[in-house]
């Protein structure tokens, strides 16, 4: 199965933080609406998941006009707290969350987020590709993709495309050497 991470990043390198006062680019959200479709699938953190029900963070029109786009997928949720969350599957680790993907007959897992199961996977050596996509911003208390210095000192991977993708968001994507 390949294990791709996807994740929207600030100009400088940290994690763009959107809220309801810098709402994520359109962009971006309509990118990862893509990649999802196309993978059937996405794994995410549960304070992601919860922060993606919440209805502030998109406008009513953009509610009102993408009714739910991730109905027909497979929503794998890693937390170790929470038992069971109404339309998702609940995962204990990386790795359980990627079997029961493989196990439902998906090719692709979409990981997607948070930062904290962005390394996790990272570190644990799970991810084959990773999409950034580039917002202009600067953060500068956006959180930061690799803390695993241990494992990732230097890594090298190998530009696979790049694209604008409308509004001054560039995407990246690039394998991660094994």
């Amino acid at each position: 199965m390949k294990t791709v991470l996807w994740a929207t990043l600030a100009a400088n390198g940290n994690y763009a933080q959107s809220g309801p006062e810098n709402p994520p680019k359109k962009e971006a959200l309509a990118d990862f609406a893509e990649q999802a479709r196309a993978a059937g699938n996405f794994i995410v953190g549960r304070k992601t998941f919860e922060s993606m029900q919440d209805p502030s963070r998109v406008s009513q029109e953009e509610q009102a006009n993408a009714g739910n786009p991730f109905a027909e997928l497979d929503i794998v949720v890693i937390s170790k707290s929470i038992q069971e969350i109404p339309g998702a599957t609940v995962a204990r680790s990386p790795q359980e969350a990627l079997d029961y993907l493989q196990q439902k007959g998906h090719q692709t897992a979409l990981v997607s987020g948070g930062a904290d199961i962005h390394n996790s996977f990272l570190s644990e050596g799970l991810v084959d590709e990773v999409i950034f996509n580039v917002a202009p911003v600067l953060e500068g208390k956006g959180l930061n993709l690799l803390t695993d210095t241990e494992r990732y000192q230097y890594r090298p991977v190998e530009l696979l495309d790049c694209k604008p993708l409308g509004g001054g968001v560039v995407q990246l994507r690039y394998a991660v050497a094994g």
